[in-house]
């Protein structure tokens, strides 16, 4: 379904090409991409990009102030821009076992649900944001966070949903991650079963912020409406950029 793209420095690098809509169009390959951060990229790794991306990149930076301090991208001429979302996640987990809790595989998955009910009710406006880059051009755009599982993984959901990829195809998107990532099970103050809840990704996780749309906006055309933008020109747009008719190239 997906194009495959392995970099070392960002394992979790990967094209949104090749998802099938309803219609039968598919997502152009080589002009989406998700990923982790790109400031561990090495010589193959962007021997490997400057093959493959035929114009200046666009980088949409989804990581907090600090994060975005740690590991600069280091793709050459590449366009950045700064959509931060703070990582409430871990300062929720610090203050917990700072204090003392002894926290289950259950307390972490809710959470993390609570993470993604705020990706919808505090950072709308950010993802309102990466689509009006989208809007500006089909020039080769990558999204990305830390670990490119959550907030990018959110993003790319609501990318596919409105190129009229299916909630099905969505989802198996968003569980690769798991597939691209190695397993990690150190976290300051959590068992490693518990902390490897925390560097993987859940049905649930994502589940709960649609919920969120579903409450608050009605469903996701309401949302695609009323809280990132998108109307009925948008979308047509968006389709006219980023899809082409039948199986594409």
């Amino acid at each position: 379904m997906y194009s495959h793209f392995s970099l070392i420095g960002a394992p979790n690098f990967r094209d949104l090409g090749g998802y099938r809509n309803a219609d039968g169009d598919t997502v152009r390959r080589h002009h989406l991409f998700r990923s982790d951060h790109l400031g561990n990229l090495g010589p193959d790794d962007i021997r490997l990009l400057s093959g493959r991306l035929r114009e200046p990149v666009r980088v949409l930076d989804l990581r907090g102030v600090a994060e975005r301090e740690t590991a600069v991208c280091v793709i050459e001429g590449a366009t950045v821009h700064s959509l931060a979302i703070e990582p409430t996640i871990v300062q929720v987990l610090s203050d917990l076992t700072d204090a003392g809790h002894t926290l289950t595989q259950a307390d972490v998955v809710a959470h993390m649900q609570d993470t993604y009910r705020g990706f919808v009710r505090h950072n709308t406006h950010r993802f309102a944001s990466l689509f009006g880059h989208l809007l500006e051009s089909n020039a080769p755009l990558v999204f990305h966070c830390t670990a490119g599982k959550d907030r990018t993984g959110f993003a790319a959901a609501l990318v596919l949903l409105a190129l009229g990829v299916s909630r099905k195809d969505v989802m198996c998107d968003y569980l690769l991650t798991n597939e691209r990532l190695k397993p990690k099970t150190e976290w300051r103050g959590l068992s490693p079963e518990v902390a490897a809840v925390l560097y993987r990704v859940q049905p649930e996780f994502l589940d709960a912020a649609f919920e969120v749309v579903a409450r608050d906006f009605g469903g996701v055309n309401a949302y695609f409406r009323e809280g990132l933008g998108l109307g009925d020109a948008e979308r047509a747009r968006l389709r006219e950029l980023y899809l082409e008719q039948g199986g594409g190239a």
